[in-house]
């Protein structure tokens, strides 16, 4: 066994055993809105239910590297008010698109595809997708440290409870199979309550072009998820008419798919790719034809 005292590690490192010890997580699918009136969506795998009576979550940002502060924190401490959005595995790919790091002012949910539904109390918007929506106070924020990686807990109180039918039981209660938990691992792993570990990419660190910039065919598709959506979403660029024409003519099997003008055949196999994890295919094979 190794011994570490935590000063001796890069706070990657140490964050990086925290995080693959400490775990599975659940993820707090945070939506806050600026005093302007800026929506902003991020996920938070720092986080818990802690009290009943009242009923209390409390989840972290941690302050980034650079020693700024994340913009779900701002929002909060500006507006306290916030909607803890929990996330299933229907939706896991789009909230971890969602923690990419775009610039102020940019709208998460039109990037990660995901669809914004006014609240009842407060002012941040649920996440249509998610199948238990919490809008919350905030009670009190407390800094746990001004440097890189300190964590910020906010205490929120749950003020309204939104849950959707389908995935409740006979009996009126949250069936566990049907509601499908996601959880939080370390490095790219995550764990599915009924099926067990699976990996999603982390989102890029020069930002995904999100769903917001997709054609109208893709977006309409009917063969796509919103996991599907996530991973498209999670690429830098489209790739070049010169890219997909290489693409084309070095693979004999897309040549058959694409001769055979079925626009479900073509988004089927595709997603086939996106099922593989090559993303970067699977448009390629989506753009081929426009070229």
């Amino acid at each position: 066994m190794i011994s570490i005292e935590p000063k001796e590690l890069t706070l990657v490192k140490l964050q990086s055993y925290l995080q693959a010890a400490v775990a599975p997580r659940p993820i707090a699918f945070a939506s806050t809105m600026s005093k302007k009136g800026k929506p902003n969506l991020s996920p938070f795998s720092f986080f818990n239910v802690f009290s009943s009576n009242p009923p209390i979550l409390v989840f972290s940002p941690l302050v980034r590297r650079d020693n700024s502060k994340k913009h779900t924190l701002i929002n909060c401490e500006a507006t306290r008010e916030v909607v803890i959005n929990i996330v299933n595995y229907d939706i896991v790919q789009q909230a971890s698109l969602s923690s990419t790091e775009y610039p102020e002012g940019i709208n998460e949910f039109l990037k990660s595809g995901l669809t914004q539904i006014p609240s009842d109390i407060v002012k941040p918007y649920r996440v249509a997708e998610s199948p238990v929506q919490l809008e919350c106070k905030v009670n009190e924020i407390i800094a746990l440290g001004k440097e890189g990686g300190a964590g910020n807990l906010i205490i929120c109180e749950v003020v309204k409870i939104h849950i959707k039918e389908t995935i409740l039981d006979e009996n009126g209660d949250i069936d566990p199979k049907k509601i499908d938990l996601v959880s939080r691992m370390g490095a790219n792993w995550y764990s599915r309550a009924k099926m067990g570990l699976f990996e999603v990419e982390k989102p890029l660190q020069n930002l995904g072009i999100g769903v917001d910039s997709f054609p109208d065919f893709v977006k309409q598709s009917p063969v796509f998820d919103g996991n599907d959506f996530g991973k498209l979403g999670n690429i830098n660029c489209l790739p070049t008419n010169e890219e997909i024409d290489i693409f084309v003519k070095q693979n004999f099997v897309i040549k058959g798919v694409l001769s055979s003008d079925d626009i479900q055949k073509i988004h089927l196999k595709a997603k086939a790719y996106l099922d593989e994890n090559d993303t970067l295919s699977a448009w390629k094979l989506l753009l081929a034809k426009g070229i």
